[in-house]
């Protein structure tokens, strides 16, 4: 009974209560760098800490290349910064939230994903559809939800060390101690900084900013198996400072003049978190847990004469109980939770900001004969001040239909608050006006946006010439209800921001193929298919700068462990893109317009890890190595201050070949 409960106690400390996170932790003891369980009742892949050194990683923005369910692009020419994509829609459609606490959001829906370190990082929960009501209403395309190590099992030292020849450099350090039976701690401690200015393809601007960060997280971890109490506290602080620009540029003395093009972005942000469980002793299988997370996050920055100020001060707080009904086969999530959010936001010195706050609940119900069929349905009622009353269902089935194979169904409903400010600031690094066409909504006059998600995954494993492989197909639409538009088709010295007056719709395809050529050699494929259109004022098109057919790759090989561990590892992904839609540039002159649709390129990266003992390792990388780039990634260039500079149209890499190097060290 002490092992079923300390079991059930590890659980806690997670506060998702639903049969997706429970399956999840089953799987762990699977080797497979991502994994994805026949009998998880969410469509749900789990990418383990061996999956993230296959590449640089060095933030959680980068942790996706080498995913096929994740569409890893740059968001503009100048900030270096990567923007991630699922089922076709940007990041502000996804939840993405950190131990089950949502974390990138608001404010630091641009640059978040940066801002935790990839080392930090033990797993990531990708669940492909509308996700648990237990964590929210935002959900549309899905859920990103990261596990950082815990101090209970992390070693006392890891260090990890990192240089490019894009001239960033960056240092991990990792210190932790079990302080008593029932504490734990680890203090974390990131900095990176690029030093050298970069502009490979000579159109006078940075293709990479200069800048810096510090990051630093401090756990605490409490356990007691005697008493059924489990707790985790975070306190977390970071400080973010970019510049770029024009290659002359001088923040000292070109700031706000026309002299050269320039810009900033420095962030600072402090969080602290706390979550608290109960195991109830004598009913292993009822537990409660209490979240809570503060948040200060603020950003100052300009983009040559626009200016963008935003701070955002949020408070979480979920309360969850778990129990049964009558027996395992029937349980239930249930509980409150209350979010607060307050923004001082300025466009151009022009107050845009707000407080928003919610109260909701929920109930989630699971059935799981442990056979061949499963389902979650759950639902939630919200107040929220600017977004009224309204109602979130959720249902998740899934069925076996025979040995190997697994059937998924989903259809969800999402409601979110656009921040179109914050979501869309590599428009500021353009020459274009901002319109907000409507003005009776509650949100910089627009009403929220709402959208249904609905599909369905068939995944079958078996064997092939004798070798292990698996398939999995599957399909998901968005329809919105409401969204707010984006319209950068119109002209290309506007941006329109209005709520759909049409029709907006998302369908994705993706085809998967996995093969397990011989022991320790895999080969990952994907094929991804996007019909995603919008009624935009001037017309019907794809949205823009998304690549109606992809194409991903990946091969991994490790040669056998040999006496006191050494290895070597090899790893390559290809990416290919079809042609994307691009933004109208027709009302530029001539020399500065874009054609209708951009050409398809392909991109390839590697990594090479060697492996000397348990405790110390090295690697050495490339990206891009093809040298596949932009051909004009910055239009007006020659006039920053012109009606026709615009950083935005990126559908390619930027930067050249990037190659790098790094060490690993542990003490264990």
């Amino acid at each position: 009974m002490k092992k079923i409960t300390l079991f059930l106690m590890l659980l806690v400390y997670t506060l998702n209560f639903s049969q997706t996170k429970l399956e999840d932790v089953k799987v762990e003891t699977v080797k497979k760098g991502i994994r994805k369980s026949l009998t998880t009742t969410t469509n749900t892949s789990l990418v383990s800490s061996k999956e993230l050194l296959k590449a640089a990683c060095c933030n959680l923005a980068e942790s996706f290349e080498t995913n096929p369910s994740i569409d890893v692009n740059f968001s503009d020419a100048l900030t270096g910064t990567k923007q991630i994509k699922m089922l076709g829609l940007t990041s502000p459609y996804l939840m993405i939230t950190e131990e089950n606490i949502p974390s990138v959001r608001g404010a630091s829906q641009a640059f978040g994903l940066s801002f935790t370190p990839g080392t930090w990082v033990e797993s990531i929960q990708i669940t492909k559809g509308a996700g648990s009501v237990v964590n929210g209403y935002e959900s549309i395309s899905g859920q990103i939800n990261t596990e950082i190590i815990k101090p209970a099992e992390d070693i006392p030292f890891f260090l990890n060390a990192y240089g490019a020849s894009d001239s960033r450099f960056e240092l991990n350090t990792h210190f932790n101690k079990i302080v008593s039976n029932n504490w734990a701690t680890s203090f974390y401690l990131h900095g990176n900084t690029r030093i050298a200015k970069n502009d490979m393809n000579n159109d006078g601007f940075l293709d990479n900013p200069l800048g810096k960060q510090i990051n630093m997280v401090n756990r605490w971890q409490y356990s007691n198996p005697e008493t059924g109490w489990v707790s985790f506290i975070n306190f977390k602080f970071m400080k973010d400072e970019k510049q770029t620009g024009q290659l002359e540029f001088d923040k000292n003395r070109d700031k706000f003049t026309t002299n050269y093009w320039g810009s900033e972005i420095n962030s600072n942000r402090f969080d602290f978190t706390s979550k608290v469980g109960y195991v109830f002793k004598d009913m292993p299988f009822q537990s409660i847990g209490f979240q809570n997370a503060y948040s200060n996050h603020n950003q100052d920055s300009y983009f040559g004469l626009n200016q963008y100020a935003i701070q955002q001060q949020s408070y979480y707080s979920n309360l969850i109980f778990n129990s049964i009904i009558n027996n395992t086969m029937h349980k239930f999530a249930t509980g409150l939770n209350f979010t607060y959010d307050k923004y001082a936001e300025f466009v151009n010195l022009i107050d845009v900001g707000r407080t928003d706050n919610s109260v909701g609940g929920f109930f989630e119900y699971t059935y799981d004969n442990n056979d061949k069929f499963s389902y979650i349905l759950g639902g939630r009622l919200d107040y929220h001040n600017r977004l009224g009353v309204f109602f979130t269902p959720r249902l998740h089935v899934r069925y076996n239909p025979w040995d190997k194979s697994v059937f998924r169904f989903s259809v969800g409903r999402g409601k979110r608050a656009a921040n179109i400010f914050a979501e869309n600031q590599n428009l500021f690094a353009s020459s274009r006006t901002f319109s907000v066409l409507d003005t009776n909504g509650k949100i910089y006059g627009l009403n929220p946006e709402i959208a249904w998600n609905y599909g369905f995954s068939f995944t079958q494993n078996f064997m092939l010439f004798g070798k292990p492989a698996d398939v999995t197909f599957d399909f998901y639409r968005t329809d919105f209800q409401n969204q707010a538009v984006v319209d950068i088709m119109q002209s290309a010295q506007q941006v329109l921001f209005y709520n759909l007056k049409g029709k907006s719709f998302a369908n994705s395809l993706q085809l998967d193929f996995n093969i397990e050529l011989k022991k320790h050699l895999n080969i990952r494929t994907a094929y991804k298919y996007y019909d995603i259109s919008t009624d935009y004022l001037s017309g019907s098109f794809q949205r823009p700068l998304q690549a109606k057919h992809r194409f991903f790759a990946n091969i991994e090989f490790a040669t056998h462990i040999k006496e006191k561990g050494k290895q070597w590892k090899f790893d390559y992904t290809l990416n290919w893109l079809g042609s994307q839609q691009l933004p109208n540039t027709a009302t530029n002159t001539i020399s500065e317009q874009l054609p209708n649709l951009s050409p398809s390129f392909t991109v390839m990266n590697t990594q090479i890890t060697r492996t000397f003992s348990s405790v110390f390792e090295v690697y050495i990388g490339g990206e891009n190595i093809g040298n596949y780039r932009q051909e004009k990634a910055i239009l007006g260039s020659n006039n920053p201050f012109g009606s026709t500079f615009d950083t935005s149209i990126i559908y390619a890499p930027v930067f050249g070949q990037m190659y790098y190097a790094g060490l690993r060290f542990k003490i264990k």
